[in-house]
């Protein structure tokens, strides 16, 4: 989605921010991204960040499926253990 044309320009950065302190722009920034945050049905989400997800979640259950429990690992490593031949 494009950005939408603003009726007026905005100076960038606004009157004064740069006789701020680092912190104080950090407040503003935050308090700037609250305010959008606010109405995150009208942040637009890149179709790209919408592939990553749909990528990184197939990837999960895919790892998902491969995990085992606790029970089957012990159980696991048992047999192994005692498989092992004592080293002397």
């Amino acid at each position: 989605m494009g950005v939408k044309n603003m009726t007026r320009k905005i100076p960038n950065p606004p009157p004064g921010f740069d006789e701020l302190t680092v912190e104080e722009k950090l407040d503003y920034v935050q308090s700037l991204w609250d305010r959008i945050a606010a109405k995150p049905e009208a942040v637009p989400v890149p179709d790209w960040h919408m592939q990553v997800i749909e990528e990184r979640m197939n990837e999960n259950q895919a790892n998902s499926r491969a995990a085992r429990s606790w029970d089957e690992f012990r159980e696991e490593l048992r047999v192994k253990l005692r498989e092992r031949k004592p080293s002397r």
